[in-house]
């Protein structure tokens, strides 16, 4: 055979190979045929991830390698010499390192969900700790610059989760917020009376109770997270009395009644809450 056509043949098969158009063995029996003696074939160790990062290197182009290791080097630099920066800059390189985590973490989410959520989630975390560490840097270790960067976070969860579906972040919003309410509370409520932490504390419950039945009928996995939200701050007080308060008087009875109570509660109106969670 004319090894200009042979070559056309085999360019195709590998086409053929990249598009999954046909399975890797029927592609390895076609170049067994067409390929050149002299041709490397393709072992299975070389279908593996190794064999496909090698192959990857080796069609790199001179502008490829450049961006890697300029990258690299960038990346190197800003990890030494954060401390360096100015702080506006060092706000704006750990916003910049969030932006590019959810960036990828979206791109990736389409090919690979567990990869994707992954990277989303260190681009959550570097949100958190980058702020975190920054306002350590800068003497900023007030509860209240704190509870500020929590309350932040909390917010951008709770809008980044509904937004790009991604429930397990719009939960830890929620969560984050009553991290932050009662932080609040413990600084400016002091020596409170047990009915008075059950008033801070079950109006909100009734609220995200409301919201679980009013967004229903757009979304049942953001009334479902509100639904779940509403569950776990139904029992906060408690929660609360133990570890910000001294008094802790009947905490065990008044476990049991809300437990009772709520139990009662679900049974009884179980054909409303389920359709606005199933």
């Amino acid at each position: 055979m004319n090894p200009d056509r042979r070559q056309i043949i085999v360019k195709e098969i590998e086409h053929w190979r990249r598009s999954k158009l046909l399975p890797d063995q029927y592609c390895d029996f076609l170049l067994n045929l067409y390929a050149d003696q002299d041709t490397p074939r393709r072992t299975e160790e070389q279908h593996g991830t190794v064999g496909k990062a090698i192959a990857a290197v080796q069609r790199a182009t001179g502008m490829q390698w450049l961006l890697t290791f300029g990258t690299f080097t960038l990346i190197s630099f800003v990890v030494l010499y954060f401390n360096e920066f100015h702080p506006l800059l060092q706000i704006g390189v750990a916003a910049g390192s969030v932006a590019v985590f959810l960036w990828l973490g979206q791109r990736l989410r389409g090919r690979n969900e567990a990869a994707g959520l992954a990277f989303t989630g260190i681009g959550m975390l570097v949100m958190l700790g980058g702020g975190l560490y920054i306002m350590e840097q800068h003497g900023l270790d007030h509860w209240g610059w704190r509870t500020g960067l929590l309350a932040l976070c909390s917010l951008f969860w709770v809008i980044y989760g509904i937004a790009a579906r991604i429930h397990v972040l719009h939960l830890c919003g929620w969560l984050t917020a009553i991290l932050v309410y009662a932080w609040l509370l413990s600084e400016f409520m002091t020596d409170s009376r047990w009915y008075e932490i059950q008033l801070y504390w079950l109006p909100i419950a009734c609220l995200f109770g409301w919201s679980s039945w009013f967004v229903h009928r757009w979304s049942k996995p953001v009334s479902a997270v509100l639904f779940l939200t509403c569950s776990i701050v139904w029992f906060m007080p408690e929660l609360y009395a133990m570890m910000f308060t001294e008094e802790v008087m009947w905490l065990q009875l008044q476990l049991l009644v809300k437990i009772a109570f709520g139990g009662g509660l679900l049974f009884l109106m179980r054909k409303q809450w389920m359709v606005w969670v199933v």
